[in-house]
This record gives structure tokens, C-alpha cells and sequence, in this order.
């Protein structure tokens, strides 16, 4: 099935987003910029969901919905990815109680699973901290991920479940030949 890749231009950075068919497989920052002037000739309903997805976070709300996710990885992996979606909007957990609910004895090992979660945000590996609160690894980097606590943070103290703006139609599905998907 082909691959679909298109942009979000987020206060934190530009994010690259990859479909396959009527799932996401990845959505990563690359702070690159998007090529402006080569559009794709077929948009993805996906697209409209995704970006209301994006839409809604960054307007520091929680989104009250999921787009259709398809990550690959294997089934270790994908368990601690499916538990990363049960970490409420605006809270932390630590990689112990990852590896506590999904029945391993090592946080190293769901450790390396969340970084290699191929889905940033909407599975929210950012939510993983240290077993002292502390901020520890993440693939885009801790100013990032501190950037993103934030957002949540804030929305969650203004009642982050009101209704959000509607789609800003801000998504740049556009061609970019030197991505690479996961």
C-alpha cells in the first residue's frame, strides 16, 4: 500500500506526518521546512483528522478523539505503546509504572520501546519521566518535551476539555522526496 506523508507546522516544530491507506503509521518533528510549492495530488481523509487532532493539543485542549493508528512494531512494543494512550492529558507517569501495567520487570526495556514509538504526541511517549518526577529522554529532545508538559499542563489547570476551534485547515499535505518513514 503506498505512503502518505504530509506536514504540521506546530509552535515546536515542524511535524512529518505518514499514512498508509486510512491509518497513521508515523508522526515525528523534523525541523525541516515543508516544501511549499509541490502539494499532493490526493489528500487523505486522514489528513482532516489528524490536523484536528493537532489543532485541538496546541490549542492546549485535550482531544476527545484518536485518528486511526498503525504503528509498526513488534508486539512488546506495541503493548507499551497502547498503555502510553491510557496516560491521561496533563499528567506523567514513570517508565517503572509503564513496565508495572504491562507485566515486564525492567524499565530499560519499555524504556527503549517508548523511544522507539514511531507516533510522537498522539501516543504520548512524552509523558514518561523519571521514577523521580524528573525529565529524562526524549527523541526531539527535553526542551521539547518540556514544551509540550507545558501546553498540557496549562490546558488541564483551564479545564482542557472545552470545545476547540474548529479545523484551521493549517495542515500542509505536501510532497518532501528526502523523508525517510519509519
Amino acid at each position: 500500500m503506498p505512503t502518505d506523508t504530509f506536514y504540521y507546522p506546530s509552535p515546536v516544530g515542524t511535524i512529518v506526518a505518514t499514512a498508509s491507506g486510512d491509518a497513521l503509521t508515523t508522526l515525528r518533528f523534523a525541523d525541516i521546512e515543508p516544501l511549499q510549492s509541490q502539494t499532493a495530488s490526493v489528500v487523505n481523509p486522514l489528513h482532516d483528522e489528524v490536523c484536528r487532532w493537532l489543532d485541538v493539543y496546541f490549542a492546549g485542549q485535550c482531544p476527545t478523539f484518536t485518528p486511526k493508528l498503525n504503528p509498526c512494531g513488534t508486539i512488546f512494543q506495541q503493548t507499551v505503546w497502547r498503555t502510553l494512550l491510557e496516560t491521561p492529558y496533563g499528567q506523567t507517569t514513570t517508565y517503572g509504572q509503564v513496565a508495572q501495567k504491562v507485566g515486564c520487570r525492567s524499565a530499560q526495556a519499555v524504556g527503549q520501546a517508548i523511544g522507539r514509538n514511531p507516533i510522537a504526541l498522539i501516543v504520548p511517549c512524552h509523558r514518561v519521566v523519571g521514577s523521580g518526577g524528573e525529565l529524562t529522554g526524549y527523541a526531539y529532545g527535553i526542551e521539547r518535551k518540556k514544551a509540550l508538559l507545558h501546553i498540557e499542563r496549562t490546558g488541564a489547570q483551564q479545564g482542557g476539555m472545552q470545545e476547540a476551534p474548529k479545523y484551521s485547515g493549517s495542515f500542509h499535505p505536501l510532497a518532501h522526496p528526502d523523508l525517510n518513514t519509519i
